[in-house]
């Protein structure tokens, strides 16, 4: 009989959970690691989640890799930031429509004693040129990230063939940002990062930023709901719900408001077309 009982109380609270669960209204967003590493989301996803109820889970990997967990469904949303990536993930079918949400930049970073020679200006290019010329320690993300792409696409802007320069100088790490910035710290080497995690990094010791402000470092943001007349498990209403909000004037403002030590990390520009 003691037995039965406690047989029949373990399935109520089975069930208990089991309806909790059901209940629980949440979507899944593919993210950047910027977006989590930077401290964003840890900022921004709780206003949002009190203001609606509807949890959000972030899956935060390189932007590559965001969009290929969207293109098998398994994802509601994909919130990431490389724009031709995007437009042919939208191609594709798998999303609906690009919005812009915000943007920061890309900065190289670098030992403070910088022995490269490369700081002190705004010309990325050129400062690329350099490092190679050098053979100066450089660390990659080398994760089809964002940010790898952007990397990418400088050199070659540069004129340099980063296959066929690339030695031992050149360190591909395959992770996030802020595992690369340590990486970087720990090899005395240069690396190129988003200002964001850049800010929010704990380990700076004797780095600092020695090239900004290059137009070429501009660093755009998109959000996407995930196609559901292709992938049919996307949740339509609750995606394209956050989807607005972030785009809203009140999600825009607080994107705005997020800071460290008094410095904004992120500038909000839904309003343009064009971005």
């Amino acid at each position: 009989m003691v037995i039965a009982r406690h047989v029949f109380v373990a399935a109520l609270f089975t069930l208990a959970a089991l309806s909790t669960h059901a209940q629980e209204r949440f979507i899944t967003v593919a993210s950047t690691t910027s977006t989590e590493q930077s401290g964003l989301f840890a900022y921004l996803l709780p206003i949002y989640e009190r203001k609606t109820g509807i949890k959000v889970h972030v899956v935060a990997l390189g932007t590559g890799q965001a969009l290929d967990v969207a293109r098998r469904g398994d994802a509601d949303v994909v919130f990431v930031h490389a724009r031709a990536a995007e437009e042919t993930f939208l191609a594709e079918g798998h999303g609906v429509k690009r919005y812009p949400v915000m943007y920061n930049d890309f900065v190289l970073i670098g030992p403070k004693a910088d022995p490269a020679r490369v700081g002190g200006g705004k010309d990325i290019v050129a400062a690329l040129k350099r490092l190679e010329a050098a053979h100066a320690p450089f660390v990659s993300r080398g994760d089809r990230s964002g940010t790898h792409m952007a990397e990418l696409e400088l050199w070659k802007t540069a004129g340099i063939d980063i296959d066929k320069a690339r030695g031992p100088w050149y360190r591909d790490t395959g992770q996030g940002m802020g595992p690369a910035l340590n990486t970087a710290v720990s090899m005395n080497a240069y690396i190129l990062a988003d200002r964001g995690t850049w800010l929010a990094f704990k380990n700076q010791g004797d780095f600092t930023v020695l090239v900004e402000g290059d137009k070429r470092l501009f660093n755009q943001y998109g959000v996407m709901l995930v196609n559901p007349d292709r992938h049919p498990n996307v949740k339509k209403e609750l995606g394209q719900q956050f989807v607005d909000w972030v785009i809203s004037p009140e999600g825009q403002k607080a994107i705005a408001s997020y800071k460290i030590n008094g410095k904004q990390l992120f500038y909000p520009n839904a309003q343009d077309p064009a971005a």
